[in-house]
Protein backbone atom coordinates (compact mmCIF):
# COMPACT_ATOMS: atom_id res chain seq x y z
CA UNK A 1 0.00 0.00 0.00
CA UNK A 2 2.91 2.21 0.85
CA UNK A 3 4.64 1.51 -2.27
CA UNK A 4 1.18 2.37 -4.59
CA UNK A 5 0.77 5.75 -2.76
CA UNK A 6 4.27 6.41 -3.04
CA UNK A 7 3.84 6.26 -6.82
CA UNK A 8 0.74 7.71 -6.89
CA UNK A 9 2.14 10.74 -5.15
CA UNK A 10 5.33 10.79 -7.33
CA UNK A 11 2.70 10.65 -10.46
CA UNK A 12 1.12 13.31 -8.65
CA UNK A 13 4.08 15.69 -8.26
CA UNK A 14 4.86 14.96 -11.99
CA UNK A 15 1.86 16.19 -13.60
CA UNK A 16 1.96 19.29 -11.05
CA UNK A 17 5.19 20.53 -12.44
CA UNK A 18 4.64 19.88 -16.05
CA UNK A 19 1.07 21.60 -15.67
CA UNK A 20 2.94 24.52 -13.98
CA UNK A 21 6.06 24.43 -16.83
CA UNK A 22 3.14 25.01 -19.15
CA UNK A 23 1.54 27.29 -17.01
CA UNK A 24 4.64 29.76 -17.14
CA UNK A 25 5.28 29.43 -20.89
CA UNK A 26 1.92 30.20 -21.93
CA UNK A 27 1.79 32.23 -24.64
CA UNK A 28 -1.03 33.84 -26.83
CA UNK A 29 -1.22 32.86 -30.31
CA UNK A 30 -2.29 34.85 -32.86
CA UNK A 31 -4.32 33.84 -36.50
CA UNK A 32 -1.72 33.77 -39.87
CA UNK A 33 -3.11 36.93 -40.92
CA UNK A 34 -1.99 38.93 -38.16
CA UNK A 35 1.65 37.56 -37.55
CA UNK A 36 1.93 36.33 -41.22
CA UNK A 37 4.61 38.34 -42.70
CA UNK A 38 6.97 37.27 -39.25
CA UNK A 39 7.51 33.55 -41.35
CA UNK A 40 7.55 34.56 -45.14
CA UNK A 41 10.68 36.45 -45.94
CA UNK A 42 13.99 36.40 -43.74
CA UNK A 43 14.48 38.96 -41.68
CA UNK A 44 17.69 41.80 -42.26
CA UNK A 45 19.18 42.16 -38.69
CA UNK A 46 19.47 46.21 -38.34
CA UNK A 47 18.90 46.42 -41.99
CA UNK A 48 20.65 45.72 -44.98
CA UNK A 49 24.43 46.57 -43.28
CA UNK A 50 28.14 46.82 -43.85
CA UNK A 51 29.84 48.06 -41.00
CA UNK A 52 33.18 48.19 -42.64
CA UNK A 53 31.31 50.51 -45.57
CA UNK A 54 28.85 53.17 -46.54
CA UNK A 55 26.17 51.58 -44.80
CA UNK A 56 26.50 50.81 -41.19
CA UNK A 57 23.87 49.12 -38.89
CA UNK A 58 20.31 50.54 -37.92
CA UNK A 59 20.63 53.45 -40.01
CA UNK A 60 18.69 55.05 -43.00
CA UNK A 61 21.10 53.38 -45.28
CA UNK A 62 20.70 50.23 -44.42
CA UNK A 63 17.39 50.29 -44.42
CA UNK A 64 16.62 52.22 -47.66
CA UNK A 65 18.66 48.97 -48.88
CA UNK A 66 16.49 46.88 -47.41
CA UNK A 67 13.82 48.71 -48.72
CA UNK A 68 14.82 48.06 -52.61
CA UNK A 69 15.40 44.51 -52.20
CA UNK A 70 12.23 43.98 -50.46
CA UNK A 71 13.50 42.62 -47.26
CA UNK A 72 11.46 43.06 -43.80
CA UNK A 73 13.82 44.74 -40.92
CA UNK A 74 14.68 44.01 -37.51
CA UNK A 75 16.19 47.49 -35.52
CA UNK A 76 16.43 48.38 -32.01
CA UNK A 77 15.19 51.45 -30.18
CA UNK A 78 16.56 53.32 -26.71
CA UNK A 79 15.56 56.31 -25.40
CA UNK A 80 18.10 59.68 -25.19
CA UNK A 81 18.43 62.01 -21.80
CA UNK A 82 15.97 64.24 -23.13
CA UNK A 83 13.67 61.05 -24.28
CA UNK A 84 14.14 60.59 -27.92
CA UNK A 85 13.17 57.28 -29.41
CA UNK A 86 16.50 56.40 -31.01
CA UNK A 87 17.48 53.91 -33.46
CA UNK A 88 20.32 52.05 -32.00
CA UNK A 89 21.67 48.91 -30.37
CA UNK A 90 24.12 49.48 -28.29
CA UNK A 91 23.74 51.25 -24.64
CA UNK A 92 26.97 52.25 -24.46
CA UNK A 93 28.63 54.13 -27.40
CA UNK A 94 32.23 53.62 -27.67
CA UNK A 95 32.00 50.88 -30.74
CA UNK A 96 29.54 53.02 -32.85
CA UNK A 97 30.14 56.39 -31.98
CA UNK A 98 33.84 56.50 -30.10
CA UNK A 99 32.04 58.07 -27.79
CA UNK A 100 32.83 57.04 -23.68
CA UNK A 101 28.98 57.93 -22.41
CA UNK A 102 25.98 55.95 -22.41
CA UNK A 103 23.01 56.67 -24.74
CA UNK A 104 20.76 57.25 -21.24
CA UNK A 105 23.09 60.19 -21.09
CA UNK A 106 23.47 62.20 -23.87
CA UNK A 107 20.62 64.22 -25.60
CA UNK A 108 19.95 63.91 -29.38
CA UNK A 109 21.57 66.97 -30.05
CA UNK A 110 24.60 65.65 -28.83
CA UNK A 111 24.27 62.37 -30.66
CA UNK A 112 23.27 63.36 -34.15
CA UNK A 113 26.74 65.47 -34.24
CA UNK A 114 28.28 61.94 -34.53
CA UNK A 115 28.48 59.50 -37.18
CA UNK A 116 28.58 55.87 -36.58
CA UNK A 117 30.99 53.67 -37.31
CA UNK A 118 33.33 56.43 -39.31
CA UNK A 119 30.57 56.54 -42.24
CA UNK A 120 28.33 59.64 -43.25
CA UNK A 121 25.33 58.31 -41.09
CA UNK A 122 24.05 59.46 -37.80
CA UNK A 123 21.91 57.26 -35.53
CA UNK A 124 18.01 58.23 -36.76
CA UNK A 125 15.28 58.73 -34.64
CA UNK A 126 12.57 56.26 -34.78
CA UNK A 127 10.24 58.97 -36.65
CA UNK A 128 12.83 59.64 -39.45
CA UNK A 129 12.54 55.43 -39.69
CA UNK A 130 9.30 55.41 -39.75
CA UNK A 131 8.48 58.17 -42.48
CA UNK A 132 11.81 55.99 -44.45
CA UNK A 133 9.86 53.50 -44.65
CA UNK A 134 5.83 53.88 -45.02
CA UNK A 135 4.51 50.59 -44.90
CA UNK A 136 6.77 49.72 -47.98
CA UNK A 137 8.65 46.91 -45.62
CA UNK A 138 7.64 44.94 -42.46
CA UNK A 139 9.24 46.23 -39.21
CA UNK A 140 10.50 44.22 -36.19
CA UNK A 141 11.19 46.28 -33.47
CA UNK A 142 13.44 45.42 -30.50
CA UNK A 143 12.89 46.92 -27.21
CA UNK A 144 16.30 47.70 -25.52
CA UNK A 145 15.14 48.74 -22.15
CA UNK A 146 17.26 50.23 -19.26
CA UNK A 147 15.97 50.20 -16.28
CA UNK A 148 12.04 49.45 -15.36
CA UNK A 149 9.85 49.33 -18.02
CA UNK A 150 7.78 52.14 -18.74
CA UNK A 151 8.93 55.64 -19.96
CA UNK A 152 10.56 53.74 -23.68
CA UNK A 153 7.54 51.73 -24.05
CA UNK A 154 5.14 54.54 -23.47
CA UNK A 155 7.14 56.82 -25.84
CA UNK A 156 7.51 54.16 -28.62
CA UNK A 157 3.63 53.16 -28.20
CA UNK A 158 2.44 56.86 -29.01
CA UNK A 159 5.01 56.48 -32.43
CA UNK A 160 3.70 52.72 -33.62
CA UNK A 161 -0.63 54.36 -33.05
CA UNK A 162 -0.05 56.71 -35.92
CA UNK A 163 1.98 54.39 -38.48
CA UNK A 164 0.33 52.69 -41.30
CA UNK A 165 2.67 49.81 -42.03
CA UNK A 166 3.05 46.12 -40.38
CA UNK A 167 5.30 45.52 -37.39
CA UNK A 168 5.91 43.98 -34.67
CA UNK A 169 8.05 44.57 -31.34
CA UNK A 170 10.35 42.20 -28.97
CA UNK A 171 12.16 42.50 -26.19
CA UNK A 172 14.42 40.25 -23.60
CA UNK A 173 12.37 41.95 -20.42
CA UNK A 174 9.14 40.27 -20.06
CA UNK A 175 8.33 43.41 -18.25
CA UNK A 176 8.44 45.09 -21.26
CA UNK A 177 6.34 43.10 -23.17
CA UNK A 178 3.89 42.69 -20.27
CA UNK A 179 3.78 46.48 -20.47
CA UNK A 180 2.47 46.28 -23.84
CA UNK A 181 -0.22 43.35 -23.48
CA UNK A 182 -1.81 45.47 -20.39
CA UNK A 183 -1.33 48.69 -22.60
CA UNK A 184 -1.78 48.00 -26.19
CA UNK A 185 -2.44 43.91 -26.38
CA UNK A 186 -3.49 44.02 -30.47
CA UNK A 187 -0.08 44.82 -31.25
CA UNK A 188 2.10 41.38 -32.29
CA UNK A 189 4.76 41.27 -29.61
CA UNK A 190 7.78 38.80 -29.31
CA UNK A 191 9.82 37.04 -26.41
CA UNK A 192 13.62 37.34 -27.20
CA UNK A 193 15.86 34.76 -25.26
CA UNK A 194 18.59 32.88 -25.42
CA UNK A 195 21.76 31.81 -23.20
CA UNK A 196 22.09 35.47 -21.69
CA UNK A 197 25.63 34.55 -21.72
CA UNK A 198 27.80 38.08 -21.63
CA UNK A 199 31.30 38.37 -22.97
CA UNK A 200 33.57 41.22 -21.85
CA UNK A 201 33.38 42.79 -24.78
CA UNK A 202 29.53 43.14 -24.68
CA UNK A 203 29.87 44.36 -20.95
CA UNK A 204 32.53 47.00 -22.33
CA UNK A 205 31.51 48.28 -25.23
CA UNK A 206 27.93 47.73 -25.33
CA UNK A 207 26.66 48.20 -22.18
CA UNK A 208 25.10 44.45 -21.68
CA UNK A 209 24.29 43.84 -18.49
CA UNK A 210 25.11 40.38 -16.41
CA UNK A 211 22.33 38.68 -14.62
CA UNK A 212 22.25 36.50 -11.43
CA UNK A 213 21.88 33.00 -12.18
CA UNK A 214 18.49 32.69 -11.30
CA UNK A 215 17.01 34.77 -13.79
CA UNK A 216 19.47 33.50 -16.68
CA UNK A 217 17.53 29.88 -15.83
CA UNK A 218 14.20 31.83 -16.09
CA UNK A 219 14.57 33.65 -19.21
CA UNK A 220 16.64 31.00 -20.97
CA UNK A 221 13.55 28.39 -20.07
CA UNK A 222 10.88 30.71 -21.37
CA UNK A 223 9.57 30.53 -17.61
CA UNK A 224 8.33 34.52 -17.31
CA UNK A 225 6.35 34.29 -20.67
CA UNK A 226 2.94 34.04 -18.06
CA UNK A 227 3.78 37.75 -17.45
CA UNK A 228 4.01 38.76 -21.10
CA UNK A 229 2.28 36.12 -22.92
CA UNK A 230 4.12 36.40 -26.22
CA UNK A 231 2.80 35.74 -29.70
CA UNK A 232 5.74 34.33 -30.97
CA UNK A 233 9.26 33.86 -29.59
CA UNK A 234 12.80 34.87 -30.83
CA UNK A 235 15.49 32.42 -29.93
CA UNK A 236 19.73 32.45 -30.24
CA UNK A 237 20.67 29.65 -32.62
CA UNK A 238 24.75 30.05 -31.56
CA UNK A 239 24.86 27.54 -28.74
CA UNK A 240 21.29 26.27 -28.15
CA UNK A 241 19.76 22.21 -28.79
CA UNK A 242 17.88 21.58 -31.97
CA UNK A 243 16.08 19.59 -29.40
CA UNK A 244 15.58 22.11 -26.93
CA UNK A 245 13.96 24.24 -30.20
CA UNK A 246 11.85 21.40 -31.22
CA UNK A 247 10.31 21.68 -27.41
CA UNK A 248 9.69 25.54 -27.77
CA UNK A 249 7.99 24.92 -31.24
CA UNK A 250 5.31 22.82 -29.15
CA UNK A 251 4.03 25.73 -27.72
CA UNK A 252 2.25 26.50 -31.22
CA UNK A 253 3.81 30.09 -31.91
CA UNK A 254 6.54 30.96 -34.58
CA UNK A 255 9.93 30.60 -33.33
CA UNK A 256 12.62 32.77 -35.15
CA UNK A 257 15.90 32.43 -35.47
CA UNK A 258 18.92 35.21 -34.21
CA UNK A 259 21.16 36.00 -35.66
CA UNK A 260 22.13 34.24 -38.98
CA UNK A 261 25.89 34.81 -40.12
CA UNK A 262 25.92 33.27 -43.42
CA UNK A 263 24.83 30.59 -45.77
CA UNK A 264 26.21 27.68 -44.13
CA UNK A 265 24.95 28.15 -41.03
CA UNK A 266 21.22 28.89 -42.98
CA UNK A 267 21.84 25.49 -44.24
CA UNK A 268 22.14 24.19 -41.10
CA UNK A 269 18.69 25.45 -38.92
CA UNK A 270 16.43 26.66 -41.82
CA UNK A 271 14.08 23.61 -41.63
CA UNK A 272 14.46 24.23 -37.82
CA UNK A 273 13.13 27.46 -37.17
CA UNK A 274 9.84 29.14 -38.84
CA UNK A 275 12.16 32.29 -39.90
CA UNK A 276 15.31 33.67 -39.46
CA UNK A 277 16.85 37.17 -38.46
CA UNK A 278 19.85 37.28 -40.47
CA UNK A 279 23.19 39.13 -41.18
CA UNK A 280 23.64 37.91 -44.23
CA UNK A 281 21.14 38.78 -46.96
CA UNK A 282 23.39 37.39 -50.23
CA UNK A 283 21.15 34.55 -50.21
Amino acid sequence: MNKKMSAFNILILSLGFVGLKRYLRSVERLDYDEYGWLVNEKIAHRGIHDNNGKNPENSLKAFELAIEKGWPIELDVGLTSDEKVVVIHDKKLVRLLGLNKDLRDITYDELSKRKILKSDEIVPLLSDVLDLVNGKIPILIEIKSDGKAGKLEELLLVQLKSYKGKYAIQSFDPLSLKWFRDNSPEIVRGQLSGDFEINDYEKKYQGEPELPLYQKLLLRNLLLNFMSRPNFIAYQISGTSFDFIRKIKRLGVPVLGWTVKDKIQYEKVKGLFDNIITDDTSF
